[in-house]
């Protein structure tokens, strides 16, 4: 059962990083525009820190807690 919640885990860490590369992708294409759109790069800047925090709480999920 571990293993397996651990796998599931991992499987979503791969969606979340390749989420949040596309968001990045996005952002910087957007910046590079002449006449970009602030509000959506600020939405997607959001959107983007909020992957990361789950990025983030997966991550501690899958690491074991050392009581030192």
């Amino acid at each position: 059962m571990q293993r397996r919640d651990d796998r599931e885990l991992r499987e979503l860490l791969v969606k979340l990083r390749d989420e949040h590369r596309v968001l990045d992708d996005q952002i910087v294409a957007l910046e590079l525009a002449v006449d970009a759109d602030q509000l959506t790069v600020k939405r997607l800047k959001k959107k983007k820190l909020l992957v990361k925090d789950r990025i983030t709480a997966v991550e501690d999920q899958l690491t074991p807690d050392i009581i030192a």
